[in-house]
């Protein structure tokens, strides 16, 4: 089985007009909204082993806190350009090249796309994924290029407000 989560980055400051979108900072509600997921998250067997995020300050401050939360090295974690302007198929491409090692994948990005490709997977579509919201699909497969071609269900959806 391999398992892909979609983490949407945790909420973040539109208060300066003048910060280039690519270093908007993570608003304090962001990250006490992250913290509440992983509290979640830890409490109900989940275990990523490798992070892939945008590397939009928003989404790699994320992704730096969910590294440290479940103890995952540099070796498994990768900043991925592609992801910051991505169309929801970019998010399968970059599962392809994943060591067969990795079971379970947690990707950090950003909205319309990382939408799009988990409405790919949900039976009931959503209209967004909201900012800390993470959406994890299992797919019955051994290596990550069969991705497209097998089985899956949904494993978790959970956004911030289920648990506050």
């Amino acid at each position: 089985m391999k398992i892909i989560t979609l983490m949407r980055h945790a909420k973040s400051s539109w208060k300066d007009g003048h910060t280039n979108d690519m270093d908007r900072p993570l608003l304090r509600k962001g990250l006490s909204r992250t913290r509440q997921v992983i509290d979640y998250l830890k409490n109900n067997d989940f275990n990523p082993d490798f992070i892939i995020t945008s590397p939009a300050l928003r989404a790699s401050e994320t992704a730096k806190i969910m590294a440290h939360a479940f103890s995952i090295d540099d070796t498994n974690y990768r900043e991925e350009s592609q992801l910051y302007a991505a169309q929801a198929d970019d998010y399968y491409d970059q599962c392809f090249d994943l060591p067969q090692t990795c079971v379970h994948v947690l990707m950090v990005g950003h909205n319309p796309a990382i939408t799009g490709f988990a409405n790919l997977f949900l039976d009931t579509k959503i209209d967004y994924l909201p900012t800390s919201g993470v959406i994890s699909v299992a797919f019955d497969t051994e290596k990550w290029e069969d991705l497209p071609l097998s089985s899956r269900r949904v494993q978790l959806v959970l956004f911030p407000k289920m648990i506050s």
